[in-house]
């Protein structure tokens, strides 16, 4: 199965919920980073986080960033989602890994820390939004659904997920958002909290060959949807050689000068998909003509 959000609206409108599986897109990030399991559900769960965001982006120039910032061993992450549900991420520290917590699951809690989450988007205008929280639990999906309460009073519910497999390998991943729009009322809160109970595990679910549709059926069942196209969603990085020359150009000139003395040049790393782009002497010279 290819890796697709699913839209719908329920109850008479009042409920807007997005279902996602993203297998393939954190088995590819998995593989790019070369990260150990705990990285790999920590990162898998913010890109997929991500990625169902963007369905509430309005315009294709728009994007989000969320920024987590923990004192846990992985340090920190970062995700990237533009409004089609282009994804891209990395974490700080790929190469840890933690024991299992009591329930035998995966401490992305331990593995995060205490400290906070940022979700800049950046909607066209001259300064990004920037919402701000700390971190109330550190698995991600929780802290996300803290986020739209806090920073945007939105009631909202999160649920992320990514199983991992005996040698490492990503088998599931994926997870559903629902949002109550600003008409909903006590039957329709009801019906958001019943859907959730429904559902013990997303990544058992996706797990079974469940598609994004059938999760949200899971969740609302009673037949009262209006479904919308789904979307794809892919592991999309958008360095170049000319962005990663810009980023030097953009450097001081006393710093692109004691670049330009080294005769070997410089390798330059793209922290999304670890693609290097390599500048000799003489380019780096010729970048400070320019500059």
């Amino acid at each position: 199965m290819n890796d697709y959000i699913a839209k719908a609206m329920a109850h008479n409108g009042q409920i807007r919920v997005f279902a996602a599986v993203t297998t393939e897109t954190v088995e590819k990030a998995r593989i790019l980073h070369n990260m150990n399991p705990t990285p790999t559900v920590a990162l898998g769960r913010v890109l997929t986080g991500a990625a169902l965001m963007s369905q509430t982006l309005k315009a294709i120039n728009q994007t989000i960033t969320i920024q987590i910032k923990g004192d846990g061993p992985i340090g920190g992450i970062v995700a990237v989602t533009d409004y089609q549900a282009g994804v891209r991420g990395y974490v700080h520290n790929p190469n840890f890994d933690v024991p299992l917590n009591d329930k035998g699951k995966f401490d992305i809690k331990t593995a995060v820390g205490s400290g906070y989450l940022n979700v800049i988007k950046d909607l066209g205008l001259k300064e990004p939004y920037i919402g701000s929280v700390d971190l109330v639990s550190g698995e991600i999906a929780e802290d996300l659904t803290y986020y739209y309460a806090f920073s945007e009073q939105t009631p909202t519910a999160m649920n992320l997920g990514v199983l991992i497999g005996a040698e490492g390998k990503v088998l599931a991943a994926g997870g559903f958002f629902i949002q109550l729009m600003p008409d909903a009322g006590e039957e329709a809160i009801e019906k958001v909290e019943k859907g959730i109970s429904r559902i013990e595990s997303i990544t058992a679910v996706i797990h079974q060959g469940k598609t994004p549709e059938n999760i949200i059926r899971l969740l609302f069942p009673d037949g009262d949807l209006e479904v919308f196209d789904p979307v794809p969603v892919s592991y999309k990085c958008y360095c170049s050689r000319e962005r990663m020359q810009r980023n030097l150009m953009a450097l001081g000139r006393k710093d692109l000068e004691e670049i330009a003395g080294d005769e070997t040049g410089a390798e330059l790393v793209c922290h999304f998909c670890n693609k290097k782009y390599r500048f000799t002497q003489d380019e780096i010279s010729g970048l400070l003509e320019k500059q």
